[in-house]
């Protein structure tokens, strides 16, 4: 039993490893920048996002009441928290993978910028956050403390900000386009949000 839990929770971490590596490299092979956000949304979405992972990372600095573990570690859950990282790495990385040299970090039209409906895309408008979301959510049931969902809650704050932020931005660059594209598909969640 405690054999299962441990192999999960080292495999989870090994999988947010190889997906930090695998994301941070493929950030240099991008198209230039043609138009940058304004630092005021980069303070809105980023903080968030920065609190939330400064919390999941470094829990030591955290009050009792929000490190001492509610969920308890039995195998059945380990495994779910596994499969949930997995698929939502999995997502995010297909949904990188369709966006190609247009992704970015930061909410930016690239030059050549074109809009991507392919992949993930052709059923959600933002599958990396999506797939990052569930993939976070997984962390936090392997975690099982009050801390890492006030960070999910935290970073899926600053996801969705992002998401009203790119969805302006592609609204304007794309006019005709998007907002079609709107249309046919969800947000974050098909058939729901």
């Amino acid at each position: 039993m405690d054999r299962v839990v441990g192999l999960a929770n080292a495999s989870i971490v090994a999988l947010w490893v190889v997906w930090l590596a695998g994301w941070t490299a493929a950030a240099f092979f991008v198209k230039r920048v043609q138009r940058r956000e304004r630092i005021s949304a980069i303070l809105l979405e980023r903080v968030p996002v920065m609190i939330g992972f400064l919390m999941l990372v470094r829990p030591n600095r955290l009050p009792f009441a929000l490190t001492r573990r509610f969920l308890h570690e039995t195998p059945p859950l380990a495994l779910a928290a596994l499969a949930a990282v997995a698929v939502g790495l999995g997502i995010a990385v297909w949904a990188r993978l369709h966006l190609g040299r247009n992704w970015s970090g930061q909410v930016i039209v690239r030059m050549g910028h074109s809009l991507v409906t392919s992949g993930p895309y052709r059923r959600v408008r933002h599958p990396i956050y999506a797939g990052l979301t569930v993939a976070l959510a997984g962390t936090a049931l392997a975690i099982g403390a009050p801390y890492a969902f006030v960070a999910l809650g935290l970073i899926l704050f600053g996801f969705l900000v992002r998401v009203r932020l790119e969805e302006a931005l592609m609204r304007e660059t794309f006019p005709n386009d998007y907002d079609a594209y709107r249309r046919r598909t969800a947000r974050l969640i098909p058939g729901v949000f």
